[in-house]
């Protein structure tokens, strides 16, 4: 490689792109979003002034999120998002023609689309480009020793998909993937809402209540737990409104999802082979994503799961460190999936 030519990790996820730049660490974090001009077709913003305009537009712009349900939903999109990631790297003189750039995608994203994004960073002048599954980059960022001959078990909750899998042996050996997660669980607030209080609120509103009243912890009976002020638009009367919300009323929303997502677990579980099972019975299980940090996340797995559970220290950014680690170790964590999906190109 080049002396001025970069290791350079992307983790492209549905609500947020995170990019990981050799020698200078995590050097962005914002949405995946990008904003057009209607008329122009011209792309107006992207990540965070894009994220900006969510429920404030007029019918002259549109926004788009290049992945939905962590598949990919806008080719055009993820390669406008990609060119204002790496624009902001000019600034930095790195010689794309020089470097390598590893791309981190939702299980869900198919072969044909992982072939979309390989060829787009292409044309945006990166000549060695590499794909890998988040699951995977961020069990290697969350600290497991995926090359071990031991079964490691990953749930990464993210913001269009919960992804489960079981590695061992330096890559997945089961894996699944469903569209329960972050986005999900704002829609699922938003609903409720509306049919309870009679009020329309937007979506960033909406994940403003799971932050700030998510959670998986039962209350004890009488206890309202903690309060949240929301605004929005009266159903009735079209007037703006103000409501006060609980925990009490968000919890079980939150339950009700992540029943679906044990379920799916269990069935990653029932699929591994025993002697697998035996080491993840042992080393229990780690759980990443920015849906990690929902609160009573570890005790409420580990009562469904009977399972020791952790939650990752860099829980937001464990996907995109991996990506360093992956990119450092090219030859031994690499080497295996870029050959599978060569073949599955040229075969």
């Amino acid at each position: 490689m080049a002396k001025n030519g970069k290791r350079i990790g992307v983790d492209l996820g549905t609500v947020n792109t995170l990019l990981y730049v050799e020698g200078y660490g995590v050097v962005f974090n914002e949405p995946s979003m990008v904003a057009y001009d209607i008329h122009s077709k011209q792309v107006i913003a992207a990540g965070h002034d894009a994220a900006d305009m969510v429920g404030k537009t007029h019918d002259s712009i549109r926004l788009v999120n290049p992945l939905e349900d962590g598949a990919l939903a806008d080719l055009d999109a993820a390669a406008n998002l990609l060119t204002h990631v790496l624009g902001q790297l000019q600034m930095e003189t790195i010689d794309f023609k020089n470097s390598t750039i590893l791309i981190c995608y939702p299980s869900a994203v198919s072969m044909i689309e992982q072939k979309a994004l390989n060829s787009l960073a292409s044309r945006m002048g990166v000549a060695d480009v590499l794909m890998e599954k988040e699951i995977k980059a961020g069990a290697i960022g969350a600290g497991i020793n995926i090359s071990a001959p031991e079964g490691a078990m990953v749930i990464d909750i993210g913001g269009g998909t919960t992804d489960v899998g079981i590695l061992s042996l330096g890559d997945l050996v089961v894996c699944e993937s469903i569209p329960i997660a972050g986005n999900l669980l704002d829609h699922e607030i938003a609903k409720y809402v509306k049919q309870k209080h009679q009020l329309l609120i937007g979506p960033k509103t909406a994940e403003r209540v799971k932050i700030g009243l998510g959670s998986l912890l039962v209350l004890q009976e009488g206890k309202n737990g903690r309060e949240l002020s929301v605004g929005g638009r009266d159903v009735k009367t079209g007037l703006p409104k103000r409501i006060t919300l609980n925990q009490r009323e968000i919890t079980p929303l939150i339950l009700t999802s992540f029943e679906q997502v044990v379920h799916t677990i269990k069935n990653v579980l029932a699929a591994a082979p025993p002697e697998l099972a035996s080491d993840i019975f042992r080393r229990g299980v780690m759980v990443n994503g920015g849906g990690a940090l929902i609160e009573g996340m570890k005790e409420f797995f580990e009562k469904e799961l009977k399972l020791k559970v952790a939650i990752a220290e860099n829980a937001l950014t464990s996907i995109v460190e991996g990506s360093r680690v992956l990119l450092k170790t090219r030859g031994s964590y690499l080497a295996a999936a870029n050959s599978e999906f060569e073949s599955a190109h040229h075969g």
